[in-house]
């Protein structure tokens, strides 16, 4: 309503001049193709593989910098309609959604290499610009000199890693509102001309994010016979509460999902025609994990609703006010902060993965386990895995919300006897059976105490014993044969 005050246009004008503004923009936007002899096609359904269309055209043409193509389809959108009020007679503007045509630019472009950008074609004229961070940094090794092998989306091999990764990190503090200005402007060169009498920049927010982590592995060989023992791993021994602490949520001390949450929690398995890949959704956010090339690892955090994560920052508008932990934001400004919470999911994926290669059989890792030990010259008994008091104590110790912050005595009281109910005396009880049981723990080695605590992690061996204990537990007969096949 600011901008049709400015430029004089009333709201019975609306249609007219909005139309003519697009007409404006589709000239604008396509001249540059029509210009250099690029073409420009219609797209019938809004299904069409559009990036296969455009990296074919590359390839027939031998596009190697600049604009590829522009294509053009009939999309969704946000919009505008003026509405009669019978009641009140008056015009009213109103948001609505519809469908126009938008102009989809691929280029190869000179920082980001191949890459698009879309513009609707009616008001508010909306642009969304896709850029994938490993065909940026592949130009950034080739400016650095740097060797590397590259297949598809996917490094393969790296000459120096440590200079490849700084040079990644240098993307999240890109000058991000001048560079995406620079792509809107190519889409459509007359938007400052459109807007004259009442200027008006984009605002810049993150639709959605992908953060890849990828392990390489020097053969592909290494990483077949380890992947089938991943996948089985995550998909039967990484439950909801695990999915909830990967992807930033807080987890109670009772281990279980809060009645609270209204996201859905799911994991799935798919076969695609590269590989297996495993995904885990919390809400609208999730993480996954696929093997890519066939001696790449890669565990991937897609971030789409930004409600669950905080950034350290001052309130909104008032940058000289103090900074306190904050909802993070859809802008760019908080752009370095999803960064660092999807590497830290990611990180959380991979070392809750850390335990599951073992190439000791389960027998000989339970074998030690059976026989008694001695501590402080003291006997201890051995551990069962199999009977039902020591098999639970096991699967206790080695829940998911325990890997970072260990344990404490009262955690355990409250999964091996839920005793919030219990008398006062009973819980002293409770609590020196659980000493009794952290001993046995520590004089089997399965667990440490955290210095100047009162918590307990899970030593290195004693993960990939529970994990490999608790998987061959919950194993049904014919699990390990597909396992194996």
């Amino acid at each position: 309503m600011n901008y049709l005050s400015s430029v004089g246009v009333l709201l019975k004008d609306f249609g007219a001049h909005v139309n003519a503004m697009s007409d404006r923009l589709k000239t604008a936007s396509q001249a540059m193709a029509l210009r250099t002899g690029r073409p420009v096609m219609y797209l019938a359904s809004s299904a069409s593989d559009k990036e296969q269309t455009a990296r074919e055209i590359a390839a027939r043409d031998g596009i190697d910098r600049g604009l590829i193509c522009v294509l053009t389809a009939v999309e969704p959108c946000l919009t505008y309609e003026i509405v009669r009020k019978r009641d009140a007679k008056v015009l009213d503007l109103e948001p609505r959604r519809r469908k126009c045509l938008h102009l989809y630019h691929y280029q190869i472009h000179p920082l980001f290499g191949f890459m698009h950008a879309r513009i609707q074609t009616w008001f508010p004229f909306a642009v969304q610009v896709c850029l994938n961070g490993r065909e940026w940094l592949s130009r950034s090794l080739d400016k650095a000199g740097l060797a590397y092998g590259k297949r598809e989306n996917c490094f393969v091999w790296l000459a120096d890693p440590p200079a490849a990764q700084r040079l990644m990190d240098q993307q999240v503090r890109a000058t991000w509102p001048k560079l995406l200005a620079e792509i809107a402007h190519h889409l459509n060169p007359q938007h400052d001309a459109m807007f004259a009498a009442r200027p008006i920049d984009y605002y810049w927010t993150t639709y959605q994010s992908e953060w890849a982590t990828d392990v390489l592995f020097r053969d592909a060989a290494t990483l077949a016979r380890l992947y089938p023992r991943l996948v089985h791993h995550g998909l039967t021994t990484f439950l909801s509460p695990d999915v909830m602490r990967f992807l930033g949520r807080k987890v109670p001390l009772s281990g279980h999902v809060p009645l609270t949450l209204k996201a859905a929690v799911v994991s799935d398995l798919r076969t695609r025609p590269e590989g297996v890949r495993l995904k885990h959704r919390l809400g609208d956010n999730t993480i996954k994990m696929y093997d890519k090339q066939g001696s790449v690892l890669r565990v991937e955090t897609t971030i789409n609703d930004v409600a669950d994560f905080k950034t350290f920052r001052p309130p909104e508008g008032n940058a000289a006010a103090p900074k306190s932990w904050r909802i993070m934001r859809k802008g760019i400004a908080d752009l370095h902060r999803r960064a660092e919470v999807s590497q830290a999911a990611n990180d959380r994926y991979l070392q809750a993965l850390a335990s599951v290669e073992e190439t000791v059989s389960v027998g000989k890792l339970a074998e030690r386990l059976c026989q008694p030990v001695k501590r402080n010259g003291r006997r201890i008994r051995s551990i069962n895995p199999y009977s039902p008091d020591d098999a639970k104590l096991l699967e206790a110790i080695s829940r998911g919300e325990f890997t970072l912050n260990g344990f404490r005595n009262r955690d355990l009281r409250r999964l091996l006897f839920d005793d919030e109910a219990a008398s006062r005396d009973l819980q002293r009880r409770h609590a020196a059976a659980v000493t009794r049981r952290l001993a046995l723990l520590r004089a089997h080695r399965l667990i440490r105490k955290v210095p100047d605590s009162h918590r307990y992690q899970l030593t290195a061996a004693g993960r990939t014993i529970v994990t490999a204990l608790i998987t061959a537990r919950n194993a049904n007969t014919d699990q390990p044969t597909r396992l194996a096949a």
